[in-house]
């Protein structure tokens, strides 16, 4: 299998990553993309915190699970509106995090960008068709990428941490 991506696609409008899924879930139809996992967000102005949604329709077998996506959301949007109680729990996550790509840099990076009034589109993918995918997306205005790829390792490792009994 080629090497997974996290991507994260950012949206300047609450629901730009919801249309955003379903010219996804088109392109993995036309096999221009591999989906091996999808979630989103959307923030609503005047909200206190975002909606999280995985994208069940487009995960394969290799899907990594609400589990997964629940601790990620929840270090970048939920850990710092509860303040450091939490912070030696979430520690050991983070590091675990941390051991398969995504580091406090992402996590930060994440948080900063995606705030009321906007949405992103998280999606664990291979064998994308680049240039096909960004011309997809064109008309949906993604305001920005942000992405960290990760190595067979690192993917193997975030499935174990993560795989749901």
């Amino acid at each position: 299998m080629a090497q997974a991506t996290l991507t994260v696609w950012k949206f300047g409008t609450a629901g730009g990553a919801a249309d955003a899924s379903e010219k996804l879930e088109q392109l993995a139809k036309q096999g221009l993309i591999t989906v091996h996992d999808a979630a989103r967000v959307s923030w609503e102005e005047g909200k206190k915190k975002p909606k999280t949604r995985q994208l069940s329709s487009m995960t394969g077998a290799g899907a990594l699970g609400g589990t997964f996506w629940g601790m990620l959301f929840g270090l970048i949007f939920f850990v710092p509106l509860l303040g450091a109680a939490l912070g030696a729990a979430t520690g050991a996550l983070a590091g675990s995090l941390t051991d398969v790509g995504i580091d406090d840099s992402f996590i930060n990076k994440v948080r900063d960008q995606i705030t009321p009034g906007t949405s992103a589109l998280f999606v664990m993918s291979s064998d994308a068709v680049v240039d096909k995918v960004r011309d997809a997306f064109a008309g949906h205005e993604p305001e920005d990428l942000i992405f960290t790829n990760l190595s067979d390792d690192q993917e193997a490792a975030l499935r174990h941490v993560f795989a749901e009994e």
